[in-house]
């Protein structure tokens, strides 16, 4: 008996994954904006990432199951901050080293390759993207209202 329960239970166990909400979020029925919200969830908030679809995440936590989108999650638990990690310690590495000591790793999760080959455009998204365009003449307004001044970047090689 025991080895059936093992056999059926560890594989289930193994599947989840820990991970922390790291901005208040909706715990949604369906992994879509448009979903009805089964609860809200804090910052800091620790689930178990049961399954992912997209750019969603099924967790189970303390408020329920639900999705949440996969970018308001830190996977490998709760991690407290570090003491005495504050703005005037990342500043001082920053001067120090030229870092802030924070990694940060952006890229496409849980899309498949055959999901990225097959994605299609969508003209209603951009036609909607394109009524934040602004002519020339009002971005170099913002940006001396901001005292931004142009720069010059190489392109990495």
């Amino acid at each position: 008996m025991k080895r059936l329960f093992l056999l059926i239970c560890v594989p289930a166990l193994a599947w989840a994954e820990p991970a922390t909400v790291i901005r208040a979020t909706d715990l949604k029925q369906q992994p879509a904006t448009d979903a009805a919200t089964v609860a809200s969830l804090a910052e800091n908030t620790a689930v178990e990432a049961l399954e992912r679809k997209g750019g969603w995440t099924r967790v189970k936590g303390d408020a329920g199951e639900g999705w949440v989108r996969m970018l308001a999650l830190r996977f490998g638990g709760t991690a407290p901050a570090k003491a005495g990690a504050s703005g005037m310690t990342q500043l001082f590495n920053v001067a120090r080293t030229g870092t802030s000591g924070t990694q940060v790793t952006t890229g496409v999760r849980g899309l498949e390759a055959d999901q990225i080959a097959a994605a299609q455009p969508n003209p209603a998204e951009l036609a909607k993207l394109e009524k934040f365009a602004v002519d020339a003449g009002a971005a170099e307004k913002f940006a001396a209202q901001g005292k931004l001044a142009p720069t010059s970047v190489e392109y990495p090689k």
